[in-house]
């Protein structure tokens, strides 16, 4: 039952109020002959119409009436003032205050069930608006929700794309990705931007589409010069996805461009030394080699476990940010979790 609520501290005149009310179908009057109680009531529910006389002790009906519209959910609850003061000064400071109308005593009982009315009709009308604002809301949520989908999978499918060009897995995909999160989140990175590098992890190699077969599936190790050749493929990922308007695709771009740079400057394509590397290159260095260490090829065995911490720990600081190598043993548990996870199957789910 929706409720109305009555605050006069005379009871013959709450007691008219009530009866009036009580006329209204799908409505119940609750009384108070003292404001602070009402307004304790009326802060803790929520009534269709608030009716509060003027002239009361403790708490005056403009006092009241400012109290409650300094609470932002009750702003547009209707409040009908009604007082014996026709005082104009008092109409005018009471529709200042947040009064939605004003009635004079006595009472004329036609003109009260019509203002009552109205204002339950505003406040209906109030509802629906709201509860469509709920709706759209929700359902631009879901759009946006469905375009980030739709644009996570065409990610990581291209990222496939690259992946199997080269004898590594769907698997590795999202390992690293998940390992790459896994830093994020113990560097205290928020949770949005955990996910948004999650997301872009996958992208760290697309760029080797761009890189001929004949080097890219070299079984052994590369001269020189095919090494060389082999390394644009951080610079050719950059130039796919950089100038895009999304977001996602611009971290994508960056981490492209700068995941195979070093801590001491010994790295590709710019030998970026130091805290000049974007964080995001930094943390997609760790996961990456990782993975690529612990996890068999067709030209190598994976590496133990305990191995590659051994390698990632005499990196730091050479090869790795020292931050990074540190967020990443954090929680060891769910690192291993992440590996058995995810195994090297084929994988056809997009989902990270």
């Amino acid at each position: 039952m929706k409720s109305i609520v009555l605050i006069d501290d005379t009871q013959i005149n709450l007691t008219l109020l009530w009866h009036l009310v009580k006329r209204l179908e799908n409505y119940e009057p609750v009384s108070f002959l003292y404001p602070v109680e009402a307004l304790d009531w009326c802060l803790s529910n929520d009534p269709e119409l608030i009716i509060v006389d003027f002239m009361m002790p403790d708490l005056n009906g403009i006092e009241f009436i400012k109290k409650i519209r300094e609470v932002p959910e009750k702003v547009d609850i209707p409040i009908l003032m009604v007082t014996a003061n026709d005082n104009s000064n008092v109409r005018y400071e009471a529709l200042e205050s947040g009064a939605t109308d004003f009635l004079n005593k006595p009472i004329d009982k036609t003109e009260f069930m019509i203002r009552v009315r109205n204002m339950l009709n505003l406040r209906s009308t109030q509802r629906k608006l709201a509860d469509k604002a709920t709706w759209l809301a929700e359902e631009v949520q879901k759009a946006t929700k469905e375009i980030r989908n739709r644009e996570q999978e065409v990610i990581f499918r291209l990222s496939k794309a690259a992946e199997y060009r080269d004898p590594e897995t769907g698997g590795h995909i999202q390992r690293m990705a998940h390992y790459s999160r896994h830093i994020a989140e113990h560097l205290g990175f928020p949770v949005p931007l955990q996910n948004m590098i999650l997301q872009a992890a996958p992208m760290h190699d697309i760029g080797k589409v761009g890189i001929p077969d004949a080097i890219l599936l070299k079984p052994g190790k590369l001269d020189d010069n095919e090494f060389q050749l082999m390394k644009e493929h951080a610079t050719f990922g950059y130039e796919i996805l950089n100038g895009s308007n999304s977001k996602l695709l611009q971290l994508g771009a960056l981490i492209a461009l700068t995941h195979h740079e070093k801590y001491d400057g010994s790295g590709y394509p710019k030998g970026l030394k130091g805290d000049v590397t974007p964080i995001y290159g930094q943390i997609i260095a760790v996961a990456d080699v990782f993975d690529a260490l612990t996890s068999e090829r067709p030209y190598k065995r994976a590496w133990t476990v305990e191995a590659a911490m051994d390698l990632l720990k005499e990196g730091s600081g050479k090869h790795f940010k020292p931050e990074c190598i540190n967020a990443f043993f954090k929680n060891w548990d769910a690192v291993l979790e992440i590996k058995e996870r995810f195994g090297d199957e084929v994988i056809d789910d997009f989902t990270l």
